[in-house]
C-alpha cells in the first residue's frame, strides 16, 4: 500500500515487515534485509526470544522488544521515518490486519508498507522440519518412544509395498502420501540409532553415507568418467560397487527374504551381469518352473513381480465381476 501525502504534509513514512525462515541459520540474511536494517530509524521484535536478535546485536544495529499496534507503527513512521519490524514466527497477523484496517478507513495517510523476506528456504529445507517433529514425537509419544528397529521393521515392508502399489495406480496424491510414509520409516530408525550406546548415528550421518556412495558411483557425473547410455552408466556403476564391496560372490549381498519371484530375478540378473553360464536346476517341481518363468521375465527386461501383480489384479476384477460387485 502506498499512499501520496496531501501537499505539505509531513512524509507518512515507511514500514519494513522483515520475516525470516526458521530453517535458515540465524543471521544469514539478504543483503536487502540488512541495508533495510542499517537504514532504519528503529527496528522493533516483540520476541524477546527470536533467534535473529543476538545477530542482529552483534551487528550493531538496537532492537526494541516491543509488540507495536497499527496506529504506533503510524506514529512511529512520522516525519518520514522507516521503521523494521522483525516478525515472529507467526507473521505478524494482527499486525498486519490493523494496519490493513486502518488503510481501509481511508481516514489516515498510510506509510509505505514493504514485506521483505531476509531469509529463504532452501529445497529439501521442510526435512528439517521432519526432523525436528521426529525428536518430539519420539520423547514425549508412549508408543513412538519404545519402538525399536525391530519392531519398526514390518512398517518398512508395509510402506514400500503401499508405495509400489500407488506408482503401479498412478495416483499422484497417493505417490505423494506414500512417499512421505517411506521417508518417515528412515527417520524414525535414525532417531532410534541416535540412542544406541555402542554405535549410535544420526540422520545427517545416513544422508552423508548415500551422498558418498552416490557420488562414488556416478563418476561420469562428479568425475571424468564419461557415460552416454544408460547402459554404460549402469557398467559403472556395477564396477565401483565391486570395489565397494569386494564381494566373494555375486549372490552376496541379495537379501533371501524378499519376495520369491523377486528373488530369483535378482539372482538371474547377476548371473547374466557377471556374464557366468549356470544353467538352471532342472529338478521338476511348481518351484522350479516359477524360477524358470521368473528368470526368463528378468531376461526380457519384464519384473516379475510387477507382471504378477498386474495378473492378479486382473483376476480380483474378474471375481468382482462374478460376484456382481462394482468397484
Amino acid at each position: 500500500m502506498n499512499a501520496t501525502s496531501p501537499e505539505g504534509a509531513p512524509a507518512p513514512g515507511r514500514v519494513v515487515l522483515l520475516t525470516t525462515s526458521h530453517r535458515v541459520a540465524p543471521g544469514l540474511l539478504s543483503w536487502p534485509a540488512w541495508q533495510a536494517l542499517r537504514e532504519a530509524d528503529q527496528v522493533m521484535c516483540a520476541d524477546g526470544t527470536h533467534p535473529q536478535l543476538p545477530y542482529l546485536r552483534e551487528a550493531g544495529i538496537a532492537v526494541a522488544e516491543t509488540a507495536p499496534t497499527a496506529e504506533d507503527l503510524l506514529a512511529a513512521c512520522a516525519g518520514g521515518r522507516t521503521v523494521v519490524v522483525v516478525a515472529t514466527g507467526e507473521g505478524e497477523p494482527a499486525l498486519t490486519d490493523g494496519l490493513a484496517r486502518l488503510a481501509g478507513s481511508g481516514r489516515v495517510t498510510m506509510p509505505d508498507l514493504e514485506l521483505l523476506p531476509a531469509s529463504y528456504d532452501l529445497p529439501g529445507a521442510r526435512l528439517l522440519d521432519l526432523v525436528q517433529v521426529m525428536d518430539r514425537i519420539r520423547a514425549e509419544c508412549p508408543w513412538s518412544s519404545r519402538q525399536t528397529h525391530r519392531g519398526l521393521a514390518k512398517y518398512g515392508i508395509e510402506e514400500a509395498y503401499e508405495l509400489v502399489e500407488a506408482i503401479e495406480d498412478g495416483d499422484r496424491d497417493e505417490l505423494r502420501e506414500e512417499l512421505g510414509d517411506v521417508l518417515l520409516q528412515v527417520v524414525f530408525h535414525a532417531r532410534i540409532a541416535e540412542e544406541d550406546e555402542e554405535a549410535p548415528f544420526s540422520v545427517d550421518d545416513v544422508a552423508g553415507t548415500i551422498v558418498t556412495k552416490l557420488v562414488h558411483r556416478h563418476p561420469h557425473v562428479f568425475g571424468d568418467a564419461t557415460a552416454t547410455t544408460p547402459e554404460e552408466v549402469k557398467e559403472h556403476w556395477l564396477r565401483t560397487k565391486a570395489v565397494e564391496k569386494r564381494r566373494a560372490s555375486v549372490t552376496d549381498g541379495i537379501p533371501l527374504h524378499q519376495p520369491g519371484l523377486a528373488l530369483a530375478a535378482k539372482l538371474a540378473s547377476r548371473v547374466r551381469s557377471a556374464h557366468l553360464e549356470v544353467p538352471l536346476p532342472s529338478a521338476e517341481g511348481i518351484g522350479y518352473e516359477l524360477l524358470a518363468l521368473a528368470a526368463r521375465a528378468e531376461a526380457e527386461g519384464v519384473d516379475p513381480e510387477a507382471a504378477l501383480r498386474a495378473a492378479a489384479r486382473t483376476y480380483r476384477d474378474a471375481i468382482r465381476s462374478a460376484e456382481g460387485v462394482g468397484e
